[in-house]
C-alpha cells in the first residue's frame, strides 16, 4: 500500500463523523431519486404493457342513440382499425349492509369469441353470461368484501333489478376508478360493473342501437381526422364529441401522477444534490487548508500536483460513495411501499416494479456529481499549490471590533456570548454558509409538510366554502322544473338548488378547451363560485365566469369574447363575454346563470339535477326516495365523498410525508454536525487557550453549544424562507387542469421543521461532546496560527 493510500484510509476513519454525515445527505438524495423515479418506470411500463394486452381504445365517443349499423360505417373509415360499439349508463347501486348513497357505472362487455377493446382482466370468476349476471370492478368488490356468488341491486332505468356476481376483475379503462365530476376515487361509493350487451341494452331501450362507442387507430394515423369523421357521423344521433387518450379521464389522472413523479425526481435531486455539493466544499475545502504543509511536504518528495490532486478526488469520491448503497437500498424500500399503494389506488392487474441497472448507474452518477460540483474548487487548490508557499501558515485574519460591540450591544452580553458573537461575525462567509445549509434543511423540512396541509385546504375550499350540499342529485336527462318541486316536497328536505348541465367546447383564438357548462341560480347558497381571496361572488346577468386557471389556459381576460360551442341539442354556437374569473383548486368550471344558459339553449327552464340541503335525522328516508325515482341516476353524498378520500389518500401522503421528513432530517443532522465538527476543528486551540485560562469544561460546552443554536436560530427565518419557495416550485409543478395545490403552509408546518432543527441541532452537539472533553490541550497550543 503506498504511502497516499495509507494517508486516505487514516484521513477517511479521522474524519468518519463527518463522512457519515455526507453520506446520509447522499443517501437522502439517492433514496428520492430511486424512489420516484423507480415508480415512474414501473407506472410507465405496467401501463404499456397492460394497454397492448388488454386492447385500450385510441378514440372515444359518445351520443344519445345510434343505429348499430352505423358501426359499419365507422369501421370503414381512413384510421380506424377496429371499432366497438357499445352500452353504457350511469345507475344506482343498493349494497345490503351499506346505507351510503352508491353509484356505477354499467357498461357492456364484448360477446362470446370477441376479444373486443379495453378487454376485462379477470381476478376471478367469469365473465357474464345470464341477464342478471355482471362482472365487478376489483376496488370495488374489495371495498365491500364482494365474491362471485354475492347479490345487488341496481336501479335500471327506474326499475330494481337484482344482479348477481359472475366475476371481479379490471379493465386499462378504468385504471383509475373515479366518478364522473369528482376528483378523487371513492371505492365504496362508486364501482364500474360490466354487463352483457343484450340485457344492458334493452334495460335502457337500446336494442339495435348504441350510446358509446370504442375505437383503435391503424399505425401513423392522424386521430384529429378520425375525431372529426366519428363527429359527423354521429352528429344526427346526438354525439357529444369524439376524443383521444388525452380526455379520457383515467388516462389523464394517469398522466398526472407520472408528471408529477418526474417534478419530485428533478425537484429533491437537485435540492439534495446541492446540500451533498455544499457540504463536500466546506470539509474538503476546510481540509486543504489545513493540509498545507502536507500537502507542500508531498510535492516536495516527489509526488506530482496530478497525484496530490487525485488523493484528494479519492478521498472525496469514497465519502459519497458511502451513501451509494445505503441509498439504493432505502429507496427501493420506500418506492415499493410506494408501488403497494398505487396497486391499490390504480387497478393494475401487476406493478412491473424493479430496481433497473438504468437508476443504479444514476444513483452512481448523483454522487460524482456532487463530488465535483462541491469540491472542483478545493482540489483546484491542492492541485496548484506551490510547495514553498504552502510551506508557510496562512495569513492570520484580521480582527477589528464587530458591529455589535460598536453599536453598544456587547455591554448586555456576558463575555461567553460576547465570545460567540465576535466569533460569528468575524467569519462572516462561515457564518452565511452554515446558515445557508441549516437553512436548507429547514426549507426541506418545510417543504416535506406542505403536501398534507396543501391538500386539507383543498378539501376544506371545495366543501367548505364552495360546494355546501348534503346530496347532490343527477337526472338521466335535462327535465322540467316539475321534478325540483318534487324534491323539495320530500320529507326531510330543507333547501333545493337546480342547475343546468352542458357539454360545451369553448374557443379563444386557436386555443379551445372542452368542459362542462352549469347554469347556477344567482341566489344560490349550497354551491357558490369564489373570487381570488376565495369570497362568494355574485353571477353576473349576461356574462360568463371561468375558472382563472381555465382563463390563462385560453388566453382571454375579463372583457374579451369566448365562443362557446353546446355539445347537445341545437348545438348552438356564440360568443359570450368574460365577466370575470373564479378561484377553484379542483377541476376548471365555466358557471352561467341558469335562467341564461336556458336561454342559450333555446329551451324551456330545463335542470340537470339538483343540490340538496337536508335535515341529518331524516336522511335514510330522503335517500330511500332518491332511489325510487326513476329519473334519478346518481346520488352524491359530499360529506362521504370527503371520508372516503381521506382514506383513499391517507396511505399514500403519510408514505411520502414519512419518507421526506425522515430524508430531510438527515440532511439536518448532517448539516448541523458538519458545522460543528468544522467549529471544533478550526478553534481547538481557541478553546484549548480557554481552558488554560481557568474556563471549566461545562464553560466550554456551552461556548460551542451557544454558536451552534445561535447558527440555527439564525437560519429559521431563511429556512422557512426556502421552504416556502420550494413549495411553490412544487406547486408550479403539479399544476394541471385537473388540480391546482393551493401554496399554503400551516404554522404547525413551520413550527414542526423549526423544532426538527433545533433537535438535530441538540443531538450534533451531544454528538462533539465526547471529542471536545478530549481535547489535548498541548497538542492544540502547539498548532500554528
Amino acid at each position: 500500500m503506498s504511502v497516499l493510500h495509507r494517508k486516505l484510509w487514516r484521513e477517511l476513519w479521522q474524519l468518519r463523523g463527518q463522512v457519515v454525515a455526507i453520506a446520509m445527505v447522499v443517501v437522502g438524495g439517492i433514496a428520492m431519486m430511486t424512489m420516484a423515479l423507480s415508480n415512474y418506470q414501473a407506472l410507465s411500463d405496467t401501463r404499456a404493457l397492460y394497454y397492448a394486452e388488454h386492447r385500450f381504445a385510441d378514440v372515444f365517443a359518445q351520443a344519445k342513440r345510434a343505429p348499430l349499423p352505423l358501426l359499419e360505417d365507422v369501421a370503414a373509415l381512413p384510421g380506424v382499425r377496429q371499432a366497438q360499439a357499445r352500452v353504457a349508463a350511469h345507475v344506482a347501486i343498493e349494497i345490503d349492509g351499506f346505507d351510503e348513497p352508491v353509484n356505477a357505472q354499467l357498461v357492456s362487455q364484448a360477446g362470446p369469441g370477441d376479444p373486443g377493446l379495453n378487454g376485462i382482466h379477470l381476478r376471478q370468476g367469469r365473465l357474464a353470461q345470464a341477464y342478471d349476471e355482471v362482472v365487478v370492478a376489483d376496488s370495488f368488490a374489495d371495498a365491500h368484501s364482494l365474491v362471485p356468488g354475492d347479490a345487488l341491486v341496481a336501479i335500471l332505468n327506474g326499475r330494481r333489478q337484482l344482479l348477481r356476481i359472475s366475476g371481479i376483475g379490471m379493465s386499462p379503462e378504468f385504471v383509475y376508478q373515479i366518478r364522473p365530476g369528482d376528483l378523487f376515487p371513492d371505492f365504496q361509493r362508486f364501482g364500474v360493473m360490466w354487463m352483457a350487451r343484450e340485457p344492458l341494452a334493452m334495460a335502457f331501450d337500446l336494442d339495435g342501437a348504441f350510446n358509446d362507442l370504442v375505437v383503435t387507430l391503424e399505425r401513423g394515423a392522424r386521430e384529429a381526422d378520425v375525431i372529426d369523421a366519428l363527429d359527423a357521423l354521429l352528429l344526427p344521433y346526438g354525439g357529444v364529441g369524439a376524443h383521444g387518450r388525452d380526455l379520457q379521464i383515467s388516462h389523464r389522472f394517469l398522466d398526472e401522477e407520472l408528471g408529477q413523479l418526474l417534478v419530485m425526481t428533478r425537484m429533491f435531486t437537485l435540492i439534495f444534490l446541492g446540500v451533498a455539493a455544499f457540504l463536500l466544499n466546506i470539509v474538503v475545502g476546510r481540509m486543504v487548508g489545513t493540509q498545507r504543509q502536507q500537502i507542500a511536504v508531498l510535492k516536495a518528495f516527489g509526488y506530482t500536483r496530478w497525484q496530490v490532486g487525485s488523493h484528494y478526488a479519492q478521498l472525496v469520491l469514497l465519502m459519497v460513495a458511502a451513501g451509494v448503497v445505503p441509498g439504493l437500498l432505502v429507496g427501493a424500500w420506500g418506492g415499493r411501499a410506494l408501488a403497494d399503494v398505487y396497486m391499490v389506488f390504480y387497478s393494475f392487474p401487476y406493478l412491473s416494479w424493479s430496481l433497473s441497472p438504468l437508476l443504479v448507474l444514476l444513483a452512481a452518477g448523483f454522487a460524482v456529481v456532487a463530488a465535483a460540483v462541491g469540491t472542483v474548487g478545493a482540489l483546484a487548490r491542492a492541485f496548484r499549490l506551490p510547495p514553498a508557499q504552502a510551506m508557510q501558515p496562512e495569513a492570520p485574519a484580521v480582527f477589528r471590533r464587530t458591529l455589535g460591540e460598536r453599536i453598544g450591544l456587547a455591554r448586555w452580553l456576558d463575555p461567553s456570548a460576547r465570545i460567540v458573537l465576535r466569533n460569528l461575525e468575524r467569519r462572516p462567509l462561515r457564518t452565511l454558509m452554515s446558515v445557508l445549509g441549516i437553512g436548507l434543511a429547514c426549507g426541506i423540512l418545510v417543504m416535506s409538510r406542505f403536501q398534507a396541509g396543501a391538500i386539507e385546504e383543498m378539501v376544506d375550499v371545495q366543501f367548505g366554502f364552495a360546494q355546501r350540499d348534503d346530496l347532490a342529485v343527477a337526472f338521466a336527462e335535462p327535465t322540467s322544473w316539475r321534478a325540483i318541486h318534487e324534491l323539495a316536497a320530500l320529507p326531510g328536505v330543507d333547501v333545493v338548488e337546480p342547475f343546468r348541465a352542458s357539454s360545451v367546447i369553448l374557443r379563444a383564438g386557436h386555443r379551445e378547451y372542452r368542459t362542462t357548462l352549469l347554469g347556477l341560480a344567482d341566489d344560490g347558497d349550497l354551491k357558490r363560485v369564489l373570487d381570488d381571496r376565495l369570497h362568494p361572488a355574485r353571477l353576473p346577468g349576461t356574462g360568463l365566469l371561468l375558472t382563472d386557471h381555465l382563463a390563462d389556459m385560453l388566453g382571454i381576460r375579463p372583457g374579451d369574447r369566448v365562443e362557446v360551442e353546446f355539445r347537445e341539442g341545437r348545438r348552438e354556437r356564440m360568443d359570450v363575454q368574460l365577466a370575470g374569473t373564479v378561484r377553484e383548486y379542483m377541476g376548471v368550471g365555466a358557471y352561467l346563470r341558469r335562467d341564461r344558459m336556458n336561454a342559450l339553449l333555446g329551451e324551456g327552464d330545463a335542470v340537470s339535477g339538483a343540490w340538496l340541503g337536508i335535515d341529518p335525522d331524516q336522511r335514510t328516508r330522503v335517500l330511500d326516495a332518491l332511489r325510487e325515482r326513476p329519473r334519478v341516476v346518481s346520488i352524491t353524498d359530499s360529506m362521504a365523498t370527503v371520508v372516503g378520500f381521506r382514506e383513499t389518500m391517507a396511505q399514500g401522503m403519510l408514505t411520502f410525508t414519512l419518507v421526506a421528513t425522515l430524508l430531510a432530517a438527515s440532511i439536518a443532522v448532517g448539516v448541523v454536525y458538519n458545522a460543528a465538527r468544522i467549529t471544533l476543528a478550526e478553534r481547538s486551540h481557541e478553546l484549548a487557550s480557554l481552558r488554560v485560562l481557568g474556563y471549566t469544561r461545562a464553560e466550554i460546552r456551552r461556548l460551542l453549544a451557544g454558536e451552534l443554536f445561535t447558527l440555527a436560530f439564525l437560519a429559521l427565518l431563511p429556512g422557512f424562507a426556502l421552504g416556502l419557495g420550494m413549495s411553490a416550485l412544487l406547486v408550479r409543478g403539479f399544476e394541471s387542469d385537473l388540480y391546482r395545490i393551493p401554496l399554503v403552509i400551516t404554522p404547525s408546518g413551520y413550527a414542526w421543521a423549526g423544532l426538527l432543527v433545533l433537535a438535530a441541532t441538540a443531538v450534533s452537539v451531544a454528538m462533539v461532546r465526547r471529542r471536545l472533553d478530549r481535547i489535548d490541550l498541548a497538542s492544540a497550543l502547539k498548532t500554528k496560527e
